[in-house]
């Protein structure tokens, strides 16, 4: 079998991580240099970038002014983990959970000993949604970053629900919209769809949210990073920028000048438009493309974010489970080799095969470009399995 020629043109950048992603067009260390550095986070000028960091937010995704919105600890996780630790207990709960952080979030649930039913399903499906009960809180994944399956809407969320739901949003937030009125929790983190740096979290709460934290004291110990009361009150300090512990500054600046960005293209309405260019770039592909699949079942579910591709092709699929997962790697090794793609493995509890992150700061150009090296590199692995 002859090996193909190698395409002509490169993406002009390879990064299609799904976190922490690619930084957005133009960013330089630039982009740092008025950042609060050497000063207290607790100082006037500290706490003012953590305000206006909590500000832009608010304006960028238009969250209603109801809503509280602060800066927490340890990612995403943290923001999840502390609304679990802080609100839940009250009343039984359902847990969506079809793909990994999913699942972490139902080890959280025992270990907490919640009186919860949990519904899954498998890679690349949505569990039954409609099985949320009016008197349960709800726990669910907006976007499966390693499943590449999104929630389609939020319908399934009932406007009279007695419960509170806990969303976490954190590879669907700038992508996708957020109905505002259903998610009593919503959490995300920086690195995600606005390529900013780890480590922290965003916790924005409804009123319904802070009246469960007034109204409930649950039965356990609370570390002091999950502590979001004082006296029986939420501590609305944290909302104004008062973290509960130090935050990076550095990382801070960072995720300002991202939503700096947003704001100059055209805020999210232009966010989301970028990020469905390059999905509908990498999909077009998918769709006359014989040798993958999306992982996704359902097109009303496909993620604009993290799009996950399994091999379908025959040669590859008749091999044992160990075989096609060495495939797989192989695939996603030659295509970080030839610098056209970095860090597009599928995860790896996943069925094998790509996962390409297609979030706003991602130019569909360079999804374009990086098709013809994904079908280059499976003909030249499918040459060597030939031999």
């Amino acid at each position: 079998m002859t090996i193909p020629a190698k395409p002509a043109v490169r993406p002009a950048d390879p990064r299609f991580s799904s976190g922490p992603t690619k930084k957005r067009p133009g960013w330089t260390t630039d982009a740092l240099k008025d950042a609060a550095l050497g000063r207290s986070h607790r100082a006037k000028p500290g706490k003012a970038k953590l305000k206006e960091a909590i500000d832009r937010t608010r304006a960028i995704l238009g969250v209603p002014e109801t809503h509280k919105i602060a800066i927490v600890p340890a990612s995403d996780t943290g923001a999840i983990e502390m609304a679990m630790w802080s609100m839940l207990g009250a009343r039984p709960v359902d847990i969506f959970a079809w793909e990994s952080f999913g699942e972490e979030w139902v080890t959280d649930a025992k270990q907490l000993k919640l009186d919860a039913k949990v519904h899954t399903a498998g890679y690349g499906a949505l569990p039954d949604l409609k099985a949320a009960r009016l008197d349960a809180d709800i726990i669910f994944t907006q976007n499966g970053t390693t499943s590449g399956v999104r929630v389609p809407n939020f319908a399934w969320i009932a406007a009279k629900r007695e419960g509170i739901t806990i969303n976490d949003a954190t590879s669907a937030v700038f992508a996708q919209p957020i109905d505002w009125a259903k998610c009593d929790v919503t959490t995300f983190s920086w690195q995600k769809v606005l390529g900013g740096e780890g480590a922290h979290g965003m916790l924005i709460l409804s009123p319904r949210a802070i009246a469960r934290l007034e109204s409930y004291t649950p039965d356990r110990a609370l570390p002091k990073i999950f502590r979001l009361t004082k006296k029986g009150k939420v501590d609305l300090e944290i909302f104004e920028g008062s973290t509960i512990n130090t935050p990076s500054l550095l990382a801070t600046e960072d995720y300002i000048d991202a939503l700096r960005w947003a704001e100059s293209i055209g805020g999210l309405e232009a966010l989301f438009a970028r990020a469905n260019a390059s999905t509908k770039a990498l999909t077009d592909w998918i769709a006359r493309t014989a040798w993958v699949e999306s992982l996704t079942a359902d097109p009303a579910t496909q993620s604009n974010t993290s799009v996950c591709i399994k091999v379908v092709d025959p040669r590859v699929t008749g091999l044992d489970a160990e075989g096609q997962a060495e495939f797989a790697k192989k695939l996603a090794s030659l295509l970080e080799k030839e610098g056209v793609a970095l860090d597009a493995a599928s995860y790896r509890a996943a069925p094998p095969g790509l996962r390409i992150w297609c979030g706003a700061t991602i130019e569909a150009s360079d999804v374009e470009a990086l098709t013809p090296w994904m079908d280059w590199a499976f003909e030249t692995l499918v040459s060597d399995l030939a031999r």
